[in-house]
């Protein structure tokens, strides 16, 4: 394959190519089952044509100068027949014995069809000028070749073409109307368009730098309010810790002035104590005293020597 075409075109080539391939295969294989004398010509025409549009697109495919694509040109056109008279039913054949003409001409429509959307889609996505109009022009072809073979299903009755009732028909066509004459718009009508669209453009941009600043606002709020909360959660931590620290202390500084105070009171219990001893002592050494005073002084009175 030559390298001038780009990788888009190749795929798409590979495609058409193989579609083509497989239309000649299917002809050649429906072609022996026909009757029909007229379909006869058509599809030996049509195998004809199709094998010399694959060369010319193989040709061009590997720039040999296979020259341009030559359009497709039916014979006759006969006015087609509209509405339905008695169509027959339809179902699929249950061996290929019961192939007819009808089953050869609708395959060979649908062959086409399908053939004529390959290479029309592939045209869209060239970029080769040559190889863009050699694939238009082959769908053009294909859908010429459909349409003969239409025709000839058609004339025979195996293509009916049902029809709506006519006033339907006309109400839906002459629904539409000509469009009206294009004026143009004029430079002042320009400049008025853009400044009327400007104040939209900075109320885009005003709302725009609102939400910007009010999302920055919002993370700096949070972050301050973050920050605020940890030192509050650091603060309240170091005054419990003090609160701690002044219990131990209160309790140790209460336990120890309890012990003094212990040791104070019952050390002046013990003075109170002994001094009262001392006192009652002295009393009753007091009374004693009297007592042998008083006794001697009887004595003394009765005449008894001391």
């Amino acid at each position: 394959m030559a390298a001038h075409l780009g990788a888009h075109e190749v795929m798409e080539m590979h495609e058409v190519m193989n579609d083509a391939i497989n239309g000649l295969n299917q002809v050649q294989l429906y072609r022996s089952f026909v009757k029909d004398p007229q379909l006869q010509q058509i599809l030996d025409r049509q195998i004809q044509f199709a094998t010399n549009s694959y060369n010319t697109m193989v040709n061009m495919a590997q720039q040999r100068n296979g020259g341009q694509a030559v359009p497709y040109r039916s014979p006759k056109h006969i006015a087609p027949v509209y509405g339905l008279d008695n169509p027959g039913t339809q179902s699929p054949n249950t061996s290929m014995h019961e192939m007819d003409d009808r089953d050869v001409a609708s395959g060979m429509l649908s062959c086409h069809k399908s053939s004529a959307l390959f290479k029309m889609i592939a045209a869209l996505e060239c970029a080769d000028p040559q190889l863009r109009a050699m694939l238009q022009q082959g769908a053009v072809n294909c859908s010429e070749q459909a349409y003969e073979l239409w025709q000839y299903m058609n004339q025979n009755g195996y293509y009916q073409v049902p029809t709506m009732k006519e006033m339907t028909t006309n109400t839906v066509m002459n629904s539409y109307q000509q469009a009206g004459a294009m004026h143009p718009m004029q430079p002042s009508q320009q400049a008025g368009l853009n400044y009327g669209q400007q104040p939209h453009a900075d109320t885009l941009n005003h709302m725009v730098g609102q939400h910007e600043t009010a999302g920055v606002e919002r993370m700096r709020g949070q972050h301050q309010t973050g920050g605020t909360h940890y030192l509050a959660q650091q603060q309240a931590g170091a005054v419990m810790a003090s609160q701690q620290q002044s219990g131990s202390m209160n309790q140790a500084i209460g336990r120890h002035q309890t012990g003094a105070a212990s040791t104070v009171s019952g050390q002046h219990q013990t003075a109170s104590m002994s001094a009262m001893a001392e006192q009652q002592a002295s009393s009753l050494n007091d009374s004693a005293s009297r007592q042998q005073n008083k006794e001697d002084h009887e004595q003394e009175e009765q005449g008894f020597p001391q």
